[in-house]
């Protein structure tokens, strides 16, 4: 029997079914059509983020920010570039708290820029400040478990 990853849709939402072997970079939403990947992250609402981590089996890199916040500024393009090492094996979304301020008190957001690390709908982990993308893909390699 094949295994099977559950990818959600950044455009629909939608869950997919894709064979582990196959390679997900390539995949597309059998819904919408849209590439399931395409090396940048996706700005989520409610909806797209609880479906994005409680359901998807691809590791999900929530980056909380404000557009106020400059080293939030500063910071979006190491997490674009971030996104364009690091998937597909993992999602990278953009949490406007702002925006979406009951999420990210849901979250127990304290300061902004944060990161957050979700593995099947549980947290992994966190950091709060701006880093490069160097240090970006350092930490998310640093706490996924092997063979994730």
């Amino acid at each position: 029997m094949e295994t099977v990853r559950t990818i959600v849709c950044p455009q629909c939402a939608t869950v997919n079914r894709v064979v582990a072997e196959r390679d997900a970079g390539k995949a597309r939403c059998g819904s919408c059509k849209a590439p399931l990947f395409d090396g940048h992250p996706v700005e989520v609402d409610t909806v797209m983020f609880d479906k994005q981590t409680g359901r998807s089996s691809v590791p999900v890199l929530v980056d909380v920010w404000a557009p106020w916040c400059g080293p939030c500024r500063m910071m979006t393009p190491a997490f674009e570039e971030a996104a364009r090492l690091l998937e597909p094996d993992l999602r990278l979304v953009k949490l406007n708290s702002d925006e979406h301020q009951e999420i990210a008190a849901r979250l127990g957001i304290r300061s902004i820029p944060t990161l957050i690390l979700f593995a099947h709908g549980y947290e992994l982990a966190r950091t709060a400040g701006a880093m490069t993308t160097q240090q970006i893909v350092d930490w998310v390699r640093s706490k996924l478990p092997p063979g994730s």
